[in-house]
């Protein structure tokens, strides 16, 4: 059963299989087990990143391909629903409008961009969406009046997703299922849906041959297949399904900025969340979404206890200042590249086949 749903893709490794297990009960469950909005917004971050970072992998991990334009399409999905909204109201057709709106011109623009210069050197490529993806931050700014600049545009969802709305009139395990849990089990429900069916593309005919263009593109166009269309393809499929990350980000926050989503700070987050979980292995992005993540939002608290618990040593205590939880994440993030090299994914794998 588990092999189907997987599409027969299992994860090959006990510790890996206890780890996803955990993850999974504990997004799905994170509503009634941990009071407060932060732990809540921490499980719906980690479930639209998933889909992100895991869209990524499809074209860096399996396709070999380097973009810098990911967090542009992402940026499109969540303006496309926010706006739509903001203009038409709180409606689900003007979500619906939103979205798909969003997922089109994310696949046109990573279909025009693909066509023009994946034909040439691939470092080409990643220098395109590059300039692109500058140029789409620039604009966002520019229209203001549509997008609201570098305030960002802020929107009100449909009354059964609202906070106000109550779907039990009593709570359920100590907790009020109203419209912003249902809105947290829409995305955790999409995310899922998304993962599995990326799950399915790269364990299909379609994403052989994108690890065979991987491993020697030139190989793979001797023995028939159309290189170029299947890397256009890969990458109008990485745009949409990042445009659907965009549009359940938007959904989560109500509310859309140039910094939460078309900023290079969020590629530069999702390169290191899928370098940290592993290239190549779909799995790898929900071990290194909710590592980054966790670490990302509870490092700090952390660090500001030991450094409270260290003030007999100056030195000490100024070293694990909360301000300085980059500097220690950065440290951490180089010592599992050193260590991990193929992410921890591909270390619980090896090691795994080792003890086999």
């Amino acid at each position: 059963m588990f092999n189907g749903i997987l599409s027969g893709d299992l994860p090959r490794s006990r510790w890996l299989t206890a780890l996803l297990v955990l993850i999974v009960l504990y997004l799905a469950s994170a509503p009634f087990l941990f009071s407060g909005a932060r732990s809540l917004n921490v499980a719906a971050t980690i479930c639209v990143f998933v889909v992100l970072v895991a869209s990524f992998d499809l074209l860096l991990g399996y396709c070999g391909v380097v973009s810098f334009a990911h967090a542009m399409f992402y940026g499109i999905g969540a303006y496309g629903v926010a706006i739509s909204m903001y203009k038409l109201g709180p409606t689900w057709t003007a979500m619906g409008i939103g979205a798909l709106a969003g997922i089109g011109l994310s696949v046109l623009l990573s279909f025009l961009i693909a066509l023009v210069s994946l034909r040439v050197k691939a470092i080409f490529y990643t220098m395109m969406t590059l300039a692109v993806a500058a140029a789409f931050g620039a604009l966002v700014m520019r229209l203001s009046g549509l997008t609201g600049g570098d305030d960002g545009r802020t929107f009100k969802l449909p009354e059964t997703l609202s906070p106000g709305f109550r779907l039990f009139e009593n709570d359920i395990f100590g907790t009020t299922v109203n419209g912003k849990v249902l809105t947290y089990y829409l995305i955790f429900v999409c995310a899922v849906a998304l993962f599995l069916l990326m799950l399915r593309v790269v364990n299909s005919r379609f994403g052989r041959v994108l690890e065979a263009i991987r491993e020697n593109e030139f190989r793979a166009e001797a023995i028939g297949y159309r290189t170029l269309y299947y890397r256009v393809a890969a990458n109008c499929l990485s745009a949409a399904l990042a445009a659907c990350a965009g549009v359940l980000m938007a959904l989560w926050l109500r509310y859309v900025g140039p910094q939460t989503t078309v900023g290079f700070n969020v590629m530069l987050n999702i390169l290191l969340m899928a370098v940290i979980g592993g290239l190549g292995t779909i799995y790898g992005s929900v071990v290194g979404v909710a590592l980054f993540v966790v670490a990302e939002n509870y490092l700090q608290s952390l660090m500001g206890g030991m450094s409270s618990s260290l003030t007999a040593v100056p030195m000490l205590a100024a070293l694990f200042h909360p301000d300085r939880w980059l500097l220690w994440f950065g440290t951490v993030f180089v010592l599992s590249v050193y260590f991990f090299p193929s992410g921890v994914v591909g270390k619980l794998r090896s090691s795994m086949r080792e003890v086999l």
